[in-house]
């Protein structure tokens, strides 16, 4: 067994775990868009970052491909942490400001406005769909091409690919396929119908939040209720 500390508790996983399935067995949620239980981790997104290390010596890494090691001191939702995430999906906001996924993501970590330019694309690169067709669906039909700001998603040699069965699996799994609720026409980047009011949990406990899901306070200040924390 592998013993470290994970937000101030002393626990134990197996060898072999990732921080981020460490934190999904005692009940942590930490958000994702790379990654999927049935595929390889890939660490694209960043979103499921976590602060390993003690305060002031510390540095952020993806805890989808991060293994659990002996003795490491690993916080989930600290200011850094927050503060990290909430930029990044500000970013995915930018680019892809049609996904109800992302958009859904923003509301739940309360990101209510977009500093960058709105480039409406309609893919993230977290690299879903590729995994799916060469891991589940055995084709490899699909994958990245090009480098750097020109990289993007395309069949081998830009033709249609004999090896695609039309399964949809891609789709399904996409994160940016499923269109916002309030339409891609919108003028602002950032939709929020389903903000909820403040968190209280963040301002009672500082760097840490309710793993409740739903949050319990949360989920009664979106009734119209006062919490009483």
């Amino acid at each position: 067994m592998i013993n470290f500390t994970l937000n101030g508790l002393d626990v134990a996983v197996e060898k072999g775990f990732t921080l981020l399935e460490a934190a999904k067995f005692y009940g942590i949620e930490l958000p994702t868009l790379c990654y999927n239980e049935a595929l390889s981790p890939y660490g694209a997104c960043r979103l499921c970052l976590v602060e390993v290390g003690i305060p002031g010596r510390s540095r952020l890494v993806s805890s989808c491909t991060y293994p659990a090691g002996e003795g490491l001191y690993v916080r989930t939702h600290s200011n850094r942490v927050i503060e990290t995430r909430k930029l990044l999906i500000e970013m995915y906001l930018a680019t892809c400001p049609g996904s109800k996924t992302i958009q859904d993501l923003a509301s739940k970590y309360h990101v209510t406005r977009v500093r960058f330019k709105q480039k409406h694309e309609e893919c993230i690169l977290c690299g879903l769909c590729i995994r799916m067709c060469r891991e589940q669906m055995q084709a490899k039909a699909i994958g990245f091409v090009e480098r750097g700001g020109f990289r993007r998603i395309s069949t081998p040699f830009e033709k249609k690919s004999e090896e695609c069965r039309l399964c949809g699996g891609c789709m399904y799994i996409c994160p940016a396929c499923q269109a916002r609720c309030q339409g891609p026409q919108e003028k602002s980047a950032v939709c929020n119908a389903c903000l909820n009011l403040s968190p209280p949990c963040l301002e009672r406990f500082d760097e840490m939040m309710c793993y409740m899901d739903p949050c319990v306070a949360c989920e009664q200040n979106s009734r119209g209720e006062k919490s009483e924390r």
